[in-house]
């Protein structure tokens, strides 16, 4: 069960984190390349500010974006502000997003996001969790995915874990970390369980991928390209982009 009170603790953290190394950048640095090909810093920076915002509407009961197109633009349109200007958008965002947060009152109901995607409320405040560390990484400033939080790195890999199961794009396999946890995902109809190795595969999930948390979920994150992993049956997947 999500617990979206200490979520949105870990998110206040996770951005005061995030706006203290970016503090140490220049305007200069906001308009370098990011590790997001065709983004700047900027446009992560604008990103960010824009995706609190997008999730108070989803709180507040409105339509995340307006349009995908409006969602570009504005990122577009903030990306090449000096540093001053985003990380005080950064921060009054976060606060727009809290305070929402703060008066939101059942939880378990149903929200809708882009594209149609739905989640409980609940869940929200770790999304935007995820939203600001690994974009943290992607700045390229020095915070890494070996930085991240413990706990933070075993749920993204189990969200992401669960994002991809019965994705026709994604071959059956066991995601098998570096404490011995593994977690099916892909075309694994019938199985369910995150489970501890003990030895046991179910017979069609013959393709295991492992190595160490950070490899694993850069790899399903799209921000490694799993060459560090160890793959057992076969040859790595390619995934579908998130």
């Amino acid at each position: 069960m999500m617990d979206h009170a200490r979520d949105l603790a870990s998110v206040r953290e996770a951005t005061d984190r995030l706006l203290t190394a970016a503090a140490e950048l220049d305007n200069a640095a906001v308009t370098e390349p990011s590790r997001l090909p065709g983004w700047t810093r900027g446009h992560i920076l604008a990103h960010l500010a824009r995706n609190a915002d997008a999730l108070v509407n989803v709180l507040e009961g409105r339509p995340m974006y307006v349009s995908g197109e409006a969602r570009d633009a504005a990122i577009e349109r903030d990306a090449p502000r000096p540093l001053q200007a985003q990380l005080a958008d950064i921060r009054d965002s976060a606060g727009r997003f809290q305070d929402a947060a703060s008066v939101t009152g059942d939880w378990s109901r149903t929200v809708e996001l882009r594209n149609g995607v739905t989640d409980s409320a609940s869940r929200l405040p770790f999304r935007r969790w995820i939203e600001v560390e690994l974009h943290h990484v992607d700045l390229g400033i020095g915070y890494e995915l070996e930085d991240l939080p413990a706990e933070f790195v075993q749920r993204e890999i189990k969200f992401l874990a669960d994002r991809f199961r019965d994705h026709p794009g994604v071959p059956a396999l066991l995601i098998k970390q570096d404490d011995g946890r593994m977690i099916p995902t892909g075309a694994v109809e019938g199985v369910t369980a995150e489970q501890p190795d003990s030895g046991y595969r179910p017979p069609h999930l013959d393709l295991t991928v492992s190595g160490s948390r950070a490899d694993l979920l850069g790899w399903l994150a799209g921000r490694r390209d799993g060459s560090a992993l160890r793959v057992e049956g076969g040859a790595l997947p390619s995934l579908p982009p998130l």
